[in-house]
Order: C-alpha cells, then sequence, then structure tokens
C-alpha cells in the first residue's frame, strides 16, 4: 500500500509549485539587520559552557534505550520501568567522562560563522561579496516542494525566506560550521588500544552531542551579538530546542535541502578548513566527524520544511543552475526523486 500510494502520488509542475510559493508582503516586513561583521570570523568556546545547550535524546538513541510514554525523552526515561535504570546508569556514566574530558582539555571546541549580503532571484540565493552587491562572489540553490500538499496549496523553498532582489530590499544570509571533535581520534585510538568498545562509543556520542549543543550556542550568539536581529531574546534551552526563536538554521543534506553538494559553496565562502579545522571528504561528510554546519536565515517567516519528492523538470532545471551534469544531481538527489531513473 505505501508503494502504491507512492505511485499515486500528484505532483505540482516547477511552474505551478513557484507560482504557489508562500507570499510574503516583503515591504510589510521589518528592515532586515546587517550583521555586525560581514565575511567570516574565527569561533572558540570552552566545552564547559556547550554542557547547558545538550539535547539527551539522542544521546539515550545511540544506546537503544527509548522509554514508553508517559516517560519518554530525558529527564522523564529514567523513570521507565523498562529502561530506566539502564538509562540513568549510562547518564551518570557520561557525565563522568564529560567531567574528565573537560579537565583534561582532551577534546576542544571552533567554528566559523559568516555572513553576506544576499538577494534572492528565482529559486536561488544570489550572494555578494560587499555591501554595493555588485559582484556575485557565490548562488546557493534552493528545491521546491513539489509533492501536492492536501492540506495547504503551498509550495515552499528555502530562498522564499530571503528577500527577492527586485524588490529592492537589501537582505542577507549567514552561515556556520562548528566542530567539537578536535582531539577525538586520539582519544578513540587510546579506547580502541585498551579494546574498550563501550568508552570508545560514549566518547563518540558525547562529541557529537556537544557538536550539536556548539550549534545551538553559536545560533544563540549570533541571533543576539554576531547578526543582532534578536538582540533581546530571552529563551531558556528548552524553548530554543523547541525552536521557537526567530530564524532557522538549515543545513545541506536535511530534509529543507537533501542536496550535500550545496556545502562546496558554503566551503568556499567561509573557509572553515582554516578557521576551525573542518574539512569536507569526497563524500561530502565533514571531518572532524562530530561537526555541523549550515545556514542562518534571520526573516520571521523563515520556518523548517520537508521538501519530500521532487520531479524531473525541476532536477533537470536545477542541474543547469548549478552547472552539473544532470546524472551527478540525480546521484545525489536519489532518496528525493519522485521518478526511476
Amino acid at each position: 500500500e505505501y508503494f502504491a500510494g507512492l505511485e499515486e502520488r500528484r505532483y505540482k509542475t516547477l511552474a505551478d509549485a513557484r507560482a504557489r510559493a508562500p507570499k510574503i508582503d516583503w515591504q510589510a516586513q521589518p528592515t532586515p539587520i546587517c550583521p555586525n561583521v560581514l565575511g567570516s570570523t574565527a569561533v572558540e568556546c570552552d566545552l564547559e559552557s556547550l554542557v547547558p545547550f545538550i539535547d539527551w535524546n539522542p544521546f539515550f538513541a545511540v544506546w537503544q534505550l527509548r522509554g514508553k510514554y508517559p516517560n519518554r525523552g530525558y529527564p522523564k526515561i529514567f523513570n521507565d520501568a523498562t529502561v530506566g535504570s539502564e538509562a540513568k546508569k549510562v547518564f551518570d556514566e557520561a557525565n563522568e567522562m564529560l567531567k574528565e574530558i573537560i579537565a583534561s582539555k582532551s577534546l576542544s571546541a571552533k567554528a566559523v560563522v559568516a555572513f553576506f549580503p544576499a538577494n534572492t532571484v528565482g529559486d536561488d540565493i544570489e550572494v555578494y561579496a560587499d555591501e554595493t552587491r555588485s559582484e556575485v562572489k557565490a548562488k546557493l540553490c534552493t528545491l521546491r516542494q513539489q509533492a501536492e500538499n492536501d492540506v495547504e496549496d503551498v509550495y515552499t523553498a528555502m530562498s522564499d525566506f530571503i528577500a527577492p532582489k527586485s524588490s529592492g530590499i537589501k537582505d542577507y544570509v549567514g552561515m556556520f560550521a562548528c566542530t567539537a571533535g578536535i582531539g577525538l581520534d586520539k582519544i578513540i585510538a587510546q579506547h580502541e588500544a585498551n579494546n574498550d568498545d563501550y568508552k570508545k562509543i560514549m566518547a563518540q556520542a558525547l562529541a557529537d552531542r556537544l557538536a550539536e549543543a556548539y550549534a545551538e550556542k553559536l545560533h544563540l550568539d549570533v541571533r543576539r551579538d554576531h547578526w543582532g536581529y534578536a538582540a533581546g531574546e530571552q529563551l531558556d534551552t528548552d524553548d530554543m530546542l523547541k525552536i521557537k526563536y526567530t530564524g532557522i538554521r538549515p543545513a545541506p543534506g536535511y530534509p529543507s535541502q537533501p542536496d550535500h553538494t550545496e556545502k562546496t559553496v558554503m566551503w568556499d565562502l567561509m573557509k572553515p578548513q582554516d578557521a576551525a579545522g573542518i574539512e569536507l571528504t569526497e563524500s561530502l561528510a565533514m571531518l572532524p566527524a562530530a561537526s555541523v554546519s549550515g545556514l542562518y536565515l534571520a526573516n520571521p517567516c523563515s520556518k523548517y520544511f520537508s521538501l519530500g519528492k521532487i520531479c524531473k523538470d525541476q532536477v533537470q532545471e536545477y542541474a543547469q543552475r548549478k552547472g552539473m551534469p544532470l546524472a551527478d544531481i540525480e546521484r545525489w538527489l536519489m532518496p528525493t526523486l519522485g521518478y526511476d531513473i
């Protein structure tokens, strides 16, 4: 039934989907705030400052510990009759290891944030070299929903959340890459030498949690300070994890933009390999592995969405816009294709 449903799913043509893009009255929107510093900035922080930003729920998933209602999620999982005691045990041991890592400084965290003048042209975000906006430094390509929506007849792309060039409004885009995995290879090697798989997995899980926590803290610092478009924001960590703040940080390879190749544009712009030691592999994974990257969009209308399946008319045009062979784009977008190749 599931696959039959996929076959029966209906799609809008790309032209129809664009005609049904979110309607934003840009003249009625607040004037976009210019970031305090344009270009790239290297950022460092101590691990201890990241601890309050840790989302522990994915940590328990690593150990396949899942509480049943009403004890799903941290910290209620500790009350679960089946997994509660085991969850508390690994949590306590994780915090012991975390204290050791912080005290010994065996892991360190680095990041880079970058902000640029930007406007959209069609479904692409033009990134300008400076405020004269005369030179297009790079182009961030986005993808638009095409699967028919029974709830609302709106088809979204990330470019919808930045002011169109034709509006005459000066807008901006931000981006970041952060890691908490500097030194992790040495820690893993030590545990492997001791044949201690448990501590190896624990260290990897903690580094991942710290990297995600850094992304959360960095986004807060961006909203309040680096960009400053929400300078007076006062949210606790729970509200931040529930995404109650203004703006989003979508990442290539995730539902709003599943194309990992967009990372290469970001790396060319902000140079995280130089500023933070974060590199891209041939498969466009990040090294160190405990790293996070994404874009910053500040408009109050911006929201996360899932692209869903898309059609060949869009994929063909997308390949042309990116200057890449169609076969290469189809390979990168394979899980997103709404057609057979």
